[in-house]
């Protein structure tokens, strides 16, 4: 008969295949950093579009606080024209901000969005459904990439090994990065350690992940760890203000996220005017500015990337 082994066995396992065995409650500083040697980044959702890239710009101008990456079009970026994708593209080329894009085709789009509008298909996730709307979804990345953009939002593992070999056959630009969603609902060093070798630039945890977690994760993997310091409502609605300086000593490197709010659905409705995305574009910027403040009183030997750190791939425009 087998004999069923003991946590202690078992956490041997974990740590035999790279995975710690437990997290990591000792919380230890981490090593590593971006290239430039910072431990910390800025990041602001949203950019719906143009306009909205053009009031980041300006606040950040404003506020003299270097942001580093745009996450565009979380609402889809068919609702794009191709000029307005070129646009965003140039403007962030020329400003050096690197943009992610979130595209479609999606789950919530296609004929098997009733099971995810419930609370028993929610949990099913957003992963895509058969192999058309594979083919969809890569088809508007190609419309993206054509438009200059070089950086994506992956919430799926299957599409994300598919797209990482594009990458590498020159099927997609080699230059292109895929940013894990936490849509995809990772959140282990375990998960982790998947997404890094099946080609993910960064990872998204989910909202609520402790600083044990994290730390455990960061051990485990060297992509930067993109972690919420405010959520939406609908998330859990945190706002980990002074919790920061200890998220960036142990996860370092880190992206701030920033996406305040009711609910992503309700802020990412392609019908909510340009302007009202513009001004909620400069109130997160000034978030930003304040989680910057912390950091600097608490914790002023942990760096922020300066403007347009050489690392970051930006969109490549004529």
């Amino acid at each position: 008969m087998f004999k069923a082994k003991h946590l202690k066995e078992i956490q041997a396992f974990m740590e035999k295949t790279g995975i710690p065995g437990r997290d990591g409650w000792e919380l230890p500083t981490s090593k590593k950093s971006f290239p430039d040697g910072a431990n910390y980044r800025i990041e602001i959702a949203g950019i719906e579009r143009y306009s909205n890239m053009v009031a980041l710009v300006d606040e950040a101008k404003k506020r003299k606080i270097p942001v580093h990456r745009a996450i565009c079009t979380v609402g889809g970026s068919t609702y794009c024209d191709f000029e307005e994708l070129q646009d965003m593209a140039k403007l962030a080329r020329d400003e050096q901000i690197e943009i992610v894009m979130v595209i479609g085709h999606r789950k919530s789009w296609d004929v098997g969005s009733k099971e995810i509008s419930n609370p028993e298909g929610a949990p099913q996730g957003f992963r895509h459904r058969g192999s058309d709307n594979i083919a969809y979804w890569v088809e508007d990345m190609m419309r993206n990439v054509e438009a200059g953009i070089r950086g994506f939002l992956v919430y799926d593992e299957g599409a994300l090994r598919l797209v990482s070999q594009m990458r590498a056959e020159g099927f997609l630009p080699k230059e292109t990065i895929f940013k894990w969603s936490v849509f995809g609902g990772q959140c282990s060093p375990a998960g982790a350690k998947l997404l890094q070798e099946l080609g993910a630039n960064s990872m998204n945890p989910i909202s609520d992940v402790s600083l044990p977690i994290l730390s455990s994760i960061r051990s485990t993997v060297d992509i930067p760890l993109d972690v919420y310091m405010i959520i939406v409502d609908s998330f859990g609605g945190m706002f980990r203000a002074y919790e920061t300086p200890e998220i960036v000593r142990v996860a370092s490197p880190v992206y701030f996220k920033i996406e305040p709010g009711t609910s992503e659905g309700d802020i990412y409705k392609p019908w909510v005017s340009d302007g009202w995305h513009d001004d909620f574009i400069r109130a997160k910027v000034k978030i930003a500015a304040t989680l910057r403040e912390i950091m600097e009183r608490r914790s002023p030997d942990l760096k922020l990337s300066e403007r347009g750190p050489k690392d970051l791939t930006l969109p490549a425009v004529d």
